[in-house]
């Protein structure tokens, strides 16, 4: 079946998008140090030889991959935001916490693919590859604490700044998860603590 699909995705002319869903397979099952280029070109049923003609080498095959993992977080944390609705945590900033639950669950639930984008994302510099949709993550990330500080529902300050420690946060508690220097199985309540800790840090609290 997968070589079916990657043989008629080939003739269609949508061999890069077969060959990225073929990694992103290897992906899950395996870890990225298994994504190889004769690997995903046997599951998409093209020859060894077919993706170098979009894909100069493995690092570039990776890049893509991460990008295809960044365009589905970003639609597993649109879900977590609507689902989470406007009154989702204590003090207001429920949408921040909503999206740190989120980044939590999705690192827990996936590892491999938070390896891979903490290996790709999380660096002293971003591939060019993956700047626009970094730029837009970091864009609408920053619009939603706007927002919620324009609301009254977060201080005053910097939104970037904001940002930042909010991602250190997330990223801080679903590394230790991932490593198991958290229990996983108490993930989810553990998330939620510490960033209720950290919503009643920033929430705009009425003078008494």
């Amino acid at each position: 079946m997968r070589e079916t699909r990657g043989r008629e995705a080939y003739h269609h002319g949508a061999l890069p998008e077969a060959l990225v869903a073929a990694a992103f397979e290897v992906l899950d099952e395996q870890g990225q140090e298994k994504v190889s280029v004769r690997e995903v070109a046997r599951r998409a049923g093209v020859s060894a030889g077919a993706p170098f003609r979009h894909f100069a080498d493995r690092q570039a095959l990776l890049t893509a991959l991460a990008d295809r993992v960044l365009a589905d977080f970003v639609r597993w944390q649109e879900a977590q935001v609507a689902a989470a609705g406007p009154d989702a945590g204590p003090d207001g900033g429920s949408v921040m916490r909503a999206i740190g639950l989120g980044f939590v669950r999705y690192a827990v639930r996936h590892p491999r693919r938070f390896e891979l984008v903490r290996s790709r994302v999380f660096a002293a510099s971003r591939e060019p590859e993956l700047r626009d949709r970094l730029d837009g993550i970091d864009r609408a990330f920053t619009d939603l604490i706007v927002a919620d500080q324009e609301a009254g529902r977060l201080r005053p300050g910097d939104p970037a700044l904001v940002g930042l420690a909010g991602q250190a946060l997330v990223y801080g508690l679903a590394q230790m998860i991932v490593d198991g220097y958290l229990p996983a199985e108490k993930a989810e309540q553990v998330a939620a603590q510490v960033l209720d800790t950290f919503g009643q840090g920033i929430a705009n609290q009425p003078v008494r």
